[in-house]
């Protein structure tokens, strides 16, 4: 019989149903293992982050990147948030440094089976105070699950503070994408209402699960590792004399197609592919593929999410994308049927 490690090289390692043999393997030392199984049964795990200067980074993160924020309008209730840092991880060397660690991105690959790489930050100066949801209507991969967040404190998070939540355990439940809540795919620029569609059905699927939120208060240098489809947001940040510098890292693995479910229909022809996403550790784009096979450029053409008549660059523009997509579809037909070479133009 094969090792259980090779029986399903397109299921991350935490979530194989041969999990236990692959735990008891003797592969994973101690604190791998206890990570792979807290993530096999729990859907998240606490480490503390490997980066002996993070009370500079943290510093720098602060001062460089938060500083001028609205504080006082905030702390005066005058203001309900402040706002967060999308990829700074582009232009701030102290994010990028927390993201690409080196030992985080060796666990993750350990316990999933495939190489880790870093694709996005998000930093918060206080509490998102976002609803629960899962990063998998995002963030999703084929083969499914390749996808993880890692969540660091960069100070002390307790009660009061928008600390993170979590449902331990939501990630076995069921995911719902647009065919399932009986929608099609919107407009790749009006994605709001959807998203409040599937606020909806997670609120509705956790009180039937009857699952209380758990409260993450770490200490500083802490960090909660998540798996896809985990349910988290953040708590209310009721105690304004206190910020949450915190920053997420979310992580893909190699050798797989990238998409954003929220803008898909694929069996209507619509996928939301990720096309350009970057590996933050260099800075260079990670090409779609499954199974070592590019995906094609003229598949991923075809199959872009249009966007609304009222965002379309006028009619000619508007004809123009029309024209490429039929361009696309050509090269398609001819791929799969031999027709004729399919090349880029």
């Amino acid at each position: 019989m094969r090792p259980a490690r090779e029986r399903l090289p397109g299921v991350p390692l935490i979530d194989s149903p041969f999990f236990d043999e692959i735990a008891a393997d003797g592969q994973w030392d101690a604190e791998t293992r206890r990570v792979a199984e807290a993530l096999n049964r729990d859907g998240f795990a606490v480490i503390d982050f490997p980066e002996p200067e993070l009370d500079a980074l943290a510093a720098d993160i602060a001062a460089s990147l938060f500083a001028d924020r609205p504080w006082d309008d905030w702390r005066a209730g005058k203001i309900e948030a402040l706002e967060r840092a999308s990829d700074a991880w582009r232009d701030n060397a102290s994010v990028r440094r927390i993201a690409a660690n080196a030992e985080v991105a060796a666990l993750l690959s350990r316990i999933y089976g495939r190489a880790a790489f870093p694709f996005q930050t998000l930093n918060f100066p206080i509490g998102s105070q976002q609803a629960a949801h899962i990063d998998l209507i995002h963030f999703a991969s084929a083969p499914e699950n390749f996808m993880c967040g890692v969540w660091v404190a960069l100070e002390d998070v307790g009660p009061g503070a928008g600390p993170l939540i979590y449902y331990p355990g939501s990630h076995r439940w069921p995911v719902f994408y647009n065919e399932h809540i009986g929608r099609p795919a919107p407009f790749a620029d009006r994605i709001g209402e959807r998203v409040e569609m599937f606020d909806q059905v997670w609120g509705e699927l956790r009180e039937r699960c009857g699952v209380a939120p758990v409260e993450f208060h770490p200490r500083k240098g802490q960090a909660l590792i998540w798996a896809a489809g985990l349910h988290h947001g953040g708590a209310p940040h009721t105690d304004r004399t206190r910020s949450r510098l915190s920053q997420v890292t979310h992580y893909f693995f190699a050798d797989c197609a990238y998409w954003t479910p929220l803008l898909s229909n694929p069996f209507a022809g619509q996928i939301g592919f990720r096309r350009g996403l970057p590996d933050v550790r260099t800075g260079e784009p990670v090409e779609n593929g499954i199974n070592g096979v590019a995906t094609p450029r003229a598949f991923l053409d075809v199959s872009a999410p249009p966007m609304s008549d009222a965002r379309a660059a006028g009619a000619d523009g508007l004809a123009a994308r029309r024209g490429l997509a039929r361009r696309a579809l050509g090269r398609l037909r001819r791929m799969v049927t031999g027709w004729g070479a399919a090349t880029d133009s």
